[in-house]
């Protein structure tokens, strides 16, 4: 297809402006003009503004059931430790193939809903570990939207064979996958649930394949004091020394870190991931010192992935903290320069050349493309039945309920 056969036109918007896409690619964006091509389609956008699709920077795909029913731990948490063996824990272990597809497909239905075109996840399963990627890769590709995908190896079920099979289902996703919006990178679940084998075994698989690390740190204060008692100043240090982190690498949390930490991750080149209603509701505390990088985007940690929602809370979360009410805005763009990093953009802003994955902001998405495809029209997913999917998630949430009320 050439500039002579536009295939999507979008707008003009509230502002006046206007977008067309060529393939995979924004061609035009600006004032209408009569020297532009004519467009084959063409969206009305006069109730929104045009603007990159949002990016959830840091989730958990497998959590797309929890909003369902999910029943609450026997005995109430008390510290962060408790919450993920009690419940986050459990849920992962009770996963199998269909409520993980189903998790996938409602989550990524819904995150589309909401005008999110790309999820950066991070992924554990221990009891379905093979072929679990190409699952929930599988969700993403037919549905459309734009994803970053690993398993984060661990060994708090079976030990180092237990991290051994998660790097495995890394190197064998990212070779195998052949789905052009999705895309692979190593993952571990956080540095305390790993020995220095496994981290460096990581390391090792991110510079055979040219890829980088997804992994939490410093999310509470329990993952400093695990990479202090092995010797190390703490979680961030332990993954560098061990040769764990290449640049562009992810880290999500960075509660516990401080300003230092949070330079030397900048000078390395790492991103960092803010996770503000999580953040909350784990009571782990707020990550003053991520202001010390450029380098910060926005994640939910698994909560839905409506993003305007996840900036709502960052707003109320810095006024409290007496931060700059333009964090926002930086924790925004910051995701759109990850994005167009890991998947080779330009990603934003919008201009010709970018990726096509364009919305018009308005609340909930009234259209949203991803890489150039029509996913969601007036307001409707028109990539998969959204009303089956919700049934089907509601169908198996129940038995994933049992086998975690069996693990406890």
């Amino acid at each position: 297809m050439t500039d002579s056969s536009v295939a999507l036109g979008l707008g003009p918007d509230r502002s006046g402006r206007e977008l067309q896409i060529v393939d995979d690619r924004i061609s035009f964006y600006g004032p209408p003009t009569a020297a532009k091509p004519a467009s084959d389609r063409r969206l009305d956008c006069s109730g929104g503004a045009l603007a990159p699709g949002r990016v959830n920077a840091h989730t958990h795909i497998y959590s797309g059931l929890a909003p369902l029913g999910m029943p609450p731990p026997e005995e109430e948490p008390s510290n962060f430790i408790e919450i993920l063996e009690r419940i986050w824990w459990r849920l992962d272990q009770a996963l199998d193939a269909a409520s993980l597809a189903a998790s996938a497909r409602l989550y990524v239905a819904e995150a589309l809903l909401a005008g999110t075109s790309t999820l950066v996840d991070h992924h554990e399963s221990p009891r379905f570990i093979e072929g679990s990627l190409d699952v929930l890769a599988e969700a993403c590709h037919q549905l459309g939207i734009r994803a970053l995908l690993c398993f984060g190896a661990t060994e708090r079920n079976d030990g180092r064979r237990e991290a051994r099979r998660g790097l495995e289902e890394c190197r064998r996703f990212i070779l195998s996958n052949r789905r052009p919006l999705v895309r692979g990178v190593v993952g571990l679940h956080a540095s305390f649930t790993v020995c220095d084998e496994t981290i460096r075994e990581a390391g090792d698989l991110c510079r055979e394949l040219g890829t980088v690390l997804h992994v939490h740190v410093a999310e509470d204060r329990a993952d400093v004091d695990d990479a202090q008692r092995r010797g190390y100043r703490g979680p961030l240090e332990r993954l560098l020394e061990l040769g764990a982190l290449p640049a562009g690498s992810i880290l999500a949390h960075g509660v516990h870190l401080d300003r230092d930490q949070v330079r030397l991750a900048l000078d390395k080149g790492l991103w960092l991931v803010q996770n503000p209603r999580s953040n909350r509701g784990n009571g782990v505390g707020y990550p003053a010192a991520l202001v010390a990088s450029s380098r910060v985007a926005l994640g939910t940690d698994g909560y839905p992935a409506r993003m305007d929602e996840e900036a709502v809370v960052l707003a109320e979360e810095a006024a409290v903290h007496g931060e700059d009410e333009r964090i926002v805005e930086d924790r925004i763009t910051a995701g759109w320069r990850m994005v167009g990093e890991l998947f080779g953009g330009p990603f934003a802003p919008l201009a010709p050349g970018a990726m096509a994955d364009v919305g018009v902001a308005d609340g909930r998405a009234s259209h949203l493309v991803v890489g150039g495809r029509l996913v969601v029209r007036d307001g409707a997913l028109i990539t998969g039945d959204v009303e089956q999917i919700r049934a089907e998630a509601h169908a198996q949430a129940p038995a994933l309920w049992e086998r975690m009320k069996a693990l406890a």
